[in-house]
Formats: C-alpha cells, structure tokens, sequence
C-alpha cells in the first residue's frame, strides 16, 4: 500500500480517492477507510462518524433517510423494518392487518375484501355483507366451521332453512321434500293445506 511505511498513512479514503493521514483524521466503516469529513450520508451528506448508519448497496445513509427507502405500512404509514405482509397489493406490517370491523389481527387467517378492499375477517364479512332472514332477521351464514350455507329464496325474500315454514301451522317447508313445498297466496308462504283452507275461507259463499 502506499506510504505504508508511515505512521500518519491509514490508506486512501473509498470515497474521495484522497490519502487518509493523521490520527483523528479518518474512520473505517463497511471495511473501507474514509476521511471523516467524506463518510457522509447518500442522501444527505450528513457526517456519520459515531451516529447509527446503515449500509445499502455499498451506500452509507443516516437512520431517517435508511427508513425512508423502505416501504411504508399502508395502515400505519411507519417503515416496514421486518417482515412484508402484502394483500390487495398493498405493504402491511402483519401486525396492522386487521379486521376493519372487529380489528382481529389476520396474519396467517383467512380473510376477504369488500367492494372497496376493505379487509375482513371472514365472519364479519358475512354478519356485514350476508342476506338477512326475513323470518329472524339475523344474518344468513355458514355455521361455524363450515364455508358454504343454503340459503332457500321465495317471493323475492330470504329465509334460513330452518325458517322457511308455513306461516299458518309453522310446518317446515322444503322443494326438495314431497308434500311439504311452498304453495304462496297473497303474499304468504303456506304449506299445500294451508294453502287449500285460506282459499276455501276466500272462495266460501
């Protein structure tokens, strides 16, 4: 190396080219010699010597423009300084990846997304988006557990399974079991018979 031989010689600065001489004078960092006043940050060229860098393609940057390079949490807006949770297209920190209605965190569960991406935890896109039984009012959903439901459509209304009865002796109705089909009047849902006695009480003289 050149002018090894003297004492005052720590080697040439990486930066400026520049040889690096007397004590004090020069700093090693990233196993290269720098003069202190050239191991600045990429960015902002501010001096490093005793502060935390961080080194980036060979690159020194102070702490605050190292974490403006890195990706930005879409819920949080803070750097992302570890792992990458992405969904929609978007940077989470996993941690932020929550439920907007009951702000579970959904890191490693299943989830959906709304018209709008909004993020869901599967149960509560169902309580928010599911039809509702006109009979019970409550939401119609796949029970725990499970992922699919039935969910029985008559007069353009809604109805769970188990809700879907003739509205004049409560029997259970169901297309698929014979004699028990839905037979509406006015409106109604009514069983066969029912049926036949509202129309008998209607066509009575």
């Amino acid at each position: 190396m050149e002018n090894s031989s003297d004492p005052d010689f720590f080697g040439m600065c990486h930066k400026c080219g520049e040889k690096v001489l007397g004590e004090g004078s020069g700093c090693t960092a990233m196993e290269k010699v720098y003069h202190i006043q050239c191991f600045t940050c990429h960015i902002c060229h501010t001096e490093l010597r005793g502060k935390p860098f961080y080194a980036m393609d060979g690159k020194p940057y102070c702490e605050e423009d190292y974490l403006n390079t890195l990706e930005k949490c879409c819920v949080c807006e803070k750097p992302i300084l570890d792992r990458i949770l992405r969904a929609t297209g978007k940077p989470y920190h996993p941690n932020c990846f929550m439920c907007v209605v009951c702000g579970k965190c959904l890191d490693g569960v299943p989830f959906t997304v709304d018209a709008t991406n909004q993020i869901h935890c599967i149960d509560d896109f169902h309580k928010k988006f599911a039809p509702r039984c006109c009979v019970c009012k409550e939401p119609i959903v796949p029970e725990s557990g499970k992922t699919e439901t039935v969910r029985v459509v008559a007069l353009d209304r809604s109805f769970h399974v188990n809700c879907y009865k003739c509205e004049d002796c409560d029997l259970l109705l169901s297309s698929e079991a014979e004699g028990r089909g839905c037979f509406p009047l006015d409106d109604h849902i009514l069983c066969r018979s029912c049926n036949a006695k509202r129309v008998q009480e209607i066509t009575a003289p």
